[in-house]
């Protein structure tokens, strides 16, 4: 059973930055790529980073060069890095992961509860 567990939300002021993480028990397979995904109210969910097993990375366009995606192999725990945070990052950001590579497609089989970040 695997589950992923998100930490690190949070009000922050604009320009300012925080650092979520997504911890993952469970896994049964030895590679896995991980996503991360937020929403805002009214707005549907949308990929903002991801990794494969390989190091591969991928971002969002709106976020690309303020977001960094990292992964600590040894604690199956996975960062998201986020700096120059503006007003319109206010979402709830959610983990997910699959043992195949989505990209920022929403078909990981594996969701976390989310976490809120809040800019003002």
């Amino acid at each position: 059973h695997v589950q992923l567990v998100e930490s690190g939300g949070g009000s922050v002021q604009n320009g300012g930055s925080l650092r979520l993480s997504c911890e993952a028990h469970g896994f049964t397979y030895k590679t896995y790529c991980m996503a991360w995904f937020r929403q805002a109210p009214g707005k549907e969910r949308e990929g903002v980073a991801t990794f494969d097993g390989d190091g591969s990375r991928g971002y969002a366009d709106d976020v690309k060069g303020r977001f960094t995606i990292s992964r600590d192999k040894g604690k199956d725990t996975v960062y998201l890095q986020m700096d120059s945070l503006k007003p319109e990052d206010t979402a709830t950001y959610t983990c997910a992961s699959d043992p195949q590579w989505w990209h920022l497609l929403a078909n990981y089989n594996y969701w976390g509860q989310g976490t809120q970040v809040t800019v003002s």
